[in-house]
């Protein structure tokens, strides 16, 4: 039966001028916040898709369920003042014996989720609310603070909290063509909240995402795999990343652990606002399909562990993407988030064995605003270098934080394979990079709170490098570090500094060892 209804929805289209509307009060649900409605939901689902699409309503109320199938030309439309909650039941969210989440859709086209109403996961029932969830000891081996990176004396401080078993994204579309999700209120997701898996033509637009902060892996949109995405005009807050965007060609909780053949490519995000106790914008991680063609414009990323962050870690390339027009305001969190305060991260390492890594390379910023508690980072390895990245018009200030005795001055490039170059100690530059080739510079404004901590040092740090081209660069190294310089140069060949200066008297323009200068 379930295998006619599926056929049936993928053949038959909506003929009439006006699609039919199928209200769920007219099946069975009651609004009463307590009465489970799974069953008369999945009702109106599947009878607006047996008659060939249409709309199915939710009226005013707040209306229990378990996890739900959605089909082809079905549109899940949610009135003001209605509420789709999911039920506190654990065993509520098994579909074919498999654990989901709240809404699920597989192998299907043409669907939208819209309304002005609320889509609620009642994530915190699967917590444990008074407990902070700690950072594992072997995780700290390698930072400057050893067990005390990042201690908490007492309480929650900023999280994350203790998960029980929960189910898994809240809404997921895997394997679908032609997604609409638009101006809803999605909140209190137990894990990731909207999660595209191989999906072409996507639309998220008008929606706002407000989790609970404390809550791990709570992402706000993820896109794996997925082609032609347009994101406009959100409202993204996350306890985990609030846009993530991956290459994998896997995912263990897809249905029958399939596999995801195509690259991640031709995404645009624009108009937004996003906060996040990790990422921001996070790109790559695992990834074996390669991520190309994106572009990120007039974005707010405030309040955040980490601005963008790009990693390149598997086969999957990361390559031509663009990012303007954006303000980026990081600092340093307690607790077992992945970031350090940095508002834009590129790194290149390994974490997968017995691949060949793909590139990191082409990458634009443009017209950005930062302020963060550690510097950017350009990470690239002997293995695999970063190529053709190029930062115009950026104004970057350094601040001061209080806790930088126990958070400050390390480099966190989770996940990678090697244990000491997860989390360790390194000096804070304003920017960092190694292992690059054809990096330009083209006017940036650096400045510095009046910082104390030992490890902050130069304006701009480079290590083993190709072809660096620096003009009208305006800053200075750590106020508290007399030794460092504006910009150092290590281990290079062909660079080019261009009307630039210290924007403090008495410091070194510029310090080199083992490097040429472009004739």
């Amino acid at each position: 039966m379930k295998v006619h209804l599926v056929l049936i929805c993928l053949t038959v289209f909506v003929h009439s001028m006006e699609a039919m509307v199928y209200s769920i009060r007219d099946y069975g649900a009651v609004g009463d916040g307590q009465t489970i409605n799974t069953t008369a939901i999945q009702k109106t689902i599947d009878t607006c898709c047996r008659d060939g699409g249409g709309i199915v309503l939710i009226p005013a109320g707040t209306y229990m369920s378990g996890s739900l199938k959605l089909f082809s030309n079905v549109q899940l439309l949610l009135e003001h003042d209605a509420v789709l909650k999911g039920s506190a039941n654990l065993q509520d969210y098994y579909l074919d014996g498999k654990l989901v989440g709240l809404l699920y859709c597989e192998d299907a086209e043409n669907i939208v989720i819209s309304g002005t109403g609320t889509i609620d996961g009642n994530g915190d029932v699967f917590f444990d609310l008074s407990k902070a969830k700690k950072i594992e000891n072997a995780a700290t081996w390698y930072t400057r603070q050893k067990e005390r990176f990042r201690e908490v004396p007492q309480g929650l401080g900023d999280g994350p909290v203790v998960p029980k078993s929960r189910p898994f994204q809240m809404i997921i579309f895997s394997n679908c063509k032609n997604v609409t999700v638009r101006d809803i209120l999605i909140t209190n997701s137990p894990f990731w909240t909207v999660h595209f898996a191989d999906c072409d033509g996507v639309i998220v637009a008008g929606i706002r995402l407000w989790n609970n902060l404390l809550v791990p892996n709570g992402d706000g949109l993820d896109f794996t795999s997925c082609s032609n995405v347009l994101v406009s005009d959100c409202d993204i807050r996350a306890g985990d990343d609030a846009i993530a965007i991956t290459g994998y060609d896997h995912h263990f909780d897809l249905p029958g652990y399939k596999y995801l053949r195509h690259d991640s490519e031709n995404i645009t995000v624009t108009n937004c606002t996003l906060l996040s106790r990790s990422s921001g914008i996070r790109i790559g991680g695992l990834d074996q399909n390669s991520m190309r063609n994106y572009t990120f414009s007039n974005i707010v990323i405030y309040n955040s562990n980490r601005g963008v962050g790009l990693f390149l870690r598997d086969a999957g390339s990361i390559e031509d993407m663009t990012f303007t027009n954006m303000v980026i305001k990081t600092r340093l969190f307690s607790g077992d988030w992945w970031g350090n305060g940095e508002p834009i991260h590129l790194s290149a390492i390994r974490l997968t064995e017995k691949v060949i890594l793909g590139h990191l390379r082409n990458i634009k910023f443009s017209h950005i605003l930062a302020e963060g508690e550690s510097g950017m980072i350009l990470y690239g390895t002997d293995e695999r270098g970063i190529e053709n990245v190029s930062f115009t018009d950026v104004s970057f200030k350094i601040k001061d934080n209080v806790r930088n005795e126990t958070y400050g001055g390390n480099f966190d490039l989770r996940p990678v394979l090697e244990p000491r170059f997860q989390l360790f100690a390194h000096d804070i530059p304003a920017i960092y990079a190694q292992y690059i080739k054809n990096l330009s510079i083209d006017g940036f404004d650096l400045n510095w709170d009046p910082v104390t901590a030992p490890f902050f040092t130069h304006g701009i740090e480079i290590d083993q490098f190709e072809q660096v081209y620096i003009n009208n660069f305006n800053g200075a190294p750590a106020p508290n570090n007399k030794n460092a310089a504006v910009i150092r140069l290590k281990n290079g060949q062909d660079f080019k500094i261009l009307n630039s200066q210290a924007n403090r008297p008495g410091v070194q323009l510029l310090s080199t060892e083992n490097t040429t200068e472009k004739k």
